[in-house]
């Protein structure tokens, strides 16, 4: 079990954190399906899934905001804002509301990385950094779980009672969050003094000064950012795969599930790699085995796919915890939300384009090739990582603790 559960502050929050994603797990694939049922139109599901990936753009402002506020107090108040706003649903009534749909999935992806950011800080400053890498595991392993199960009773309160309920559910979960992480003990690490603070263009971006300054994380970020972006084409040679392997286009939920699955054991393992190898070492292995799931999809075997999913969950999961646990422990405290929020920036809107390349290209280029070009993408990524070797850095200066318990 990792030591972090030692903390009695980290496990009130990861059960504060469980809520929340409960919530969120089961409107994510809910608010599509409304989408589709008042238009008809598979575009008009597909464009919230666009409406929860933009706020990757804005989220250097959410992290703004998580090293300048309490973020245990930022992280409450955020999720009951989050709560409301997801009650607004329930005033949609036909396909003249989508908009509305659309509105509340947009505010509720930023919401994401408001918490995502003052999540970060809150476990560097409850935590020493031995139990970063456990604890970063335990969560991932509760969100693959979640995935795995919340989206169905998502789907099924939907069918009986409506997307209304489906609001009430996830507003109530999120509630219930707010009020568990108010009870969550921890000396938070102050903001800097108002005489300290730079403009607002360079507080703004100091999170990706710091990913560039920092040697083992610039060409890191870089590596893996370059391998994200690439894996964005997997979103539209996925059915192309299934159908290849002569199955319905359900199978891709049975896929889905079986990488889930592996995301679960990444998240159990992450930690004892972590403590052997190394952070890096772990990215890069994780790459090589998220190239390894990709190459498997090139054998017309529904066996052999199978096996690659599980895989490609466990490198993944290995491949970002790895990057997330050597940003924390590096990053001074006051910058934990900055830091946090650039990460996401550089990891996610490259998908983003990804994403809308695959799109633009799967109807002129084979699934094969696609999937031939991230598989020796990512691998080449991982093996460039491998092979560096970069000083290791001077330790992060310990910042004054905080005066107050919270």
């Amino acid at each position: 079990m990792p030591s972090a559960l030692a903390h009695r502050p980290f496990r009130r929050l990861t059960v504060a954190w469980t809520f929340s994603n409960f919530g969120d797990s089961a409107l994510y694939l809910t608010v599509a399906i409304w989408a589709k049922d008042l238009t008809g139109s598979n575009a008009a599901a597909g464009l919230v899934f666009l409406m929860l990936g933009l706020p990757v753009f804005l989220a250097p402002l959410a992290g703004q905001l998580a090293d300048r506020l309490s973020r245990k107090r930022l992280v409450a108040v955020v999720n009951v804002v989050a709560a409301a706003g997801v009650l607004a649903l329930l005033a949609v009534d036909d396909a003249a509301d989508l908009w509305l749909i659309y509105l509340v999935t947009f505010g509720y992806g930023w919401v994401g990385y408001v918490t995502s950011a003052a999540q970060s800080g809150l476990l560097r400053d409850m935590l020493d950094d031995d139990d970063l890498a456990g604890a970063n595991g335990l969560l991932t392993t509760l969100d693959q779980g979640l995935r795995l199960l919340t989206p169905l009773a998502g789907a099924g309160v939907y069918a009986l009672y409506g997307g209304g309920a489906v609001a009430v559910l996830t507003a109530s979960m999120l509630v219930i969050a707010a009020l568990l992480v108010l009870t969550v003990r921890v000396d938070e690490s102050p903001p800097a003094p108002a005489d300290e603070r730079e403009g607002f263009r360079r507080e703004l971006t100091a999170g990706f000064r710091h990913l560039r300054d920092t040697p083992q994380l610039a060409d890191l970020t870089l590596l893996l950012g370059v391998a994200v972006a690439i894996t964005g084409l997997a979103n539209s040679t996925t059915f192309a795969v299934v159908e290849a392997l002569g199955m319905p286009s359900e199978f891709f939920g049975v896929l889905a599930s079986v990488q889930g699955g592996g995301s679960i054991v990444g998240g159990l393992t992450v930690a004892l790699l972590i403590g052997r190898t190394g952070e890096r070492t772990a990215v890069g292995v994780g790459l090589a085995a998220v190239a390894a799931g990709l190459g498997a999809v090139l054998v017309a075997s529904t066996v052999v796919v199978a096996a690659g999913a599980v895989v490609l969950g466990v490198g993944v999961v290995w491949a970002v915890v790895g990057m997330v646990t050597l940003r924390q422990r590096l990053t001074p405290a006051r910058l934990q939300g900055r830091t946090s929020a650039a990460t996401n920036m550089v990891l996610n809107g490259p998908q983003v384009a990804g994403t809308a390349a695959g799109a633009a290209l799967i109807s002129v280029v084979d699934y094969r090739v696609l999937v031939a070009a991230m598989a020796v993408t990512v691998l080449t990524c991982g093996i460039v990582l491998l092979a560096r070797r970069v000083a290791a850095p001077v330790a992060v200066a310990d910042e004054q603790p905080a005066t107050e318990t919270v």
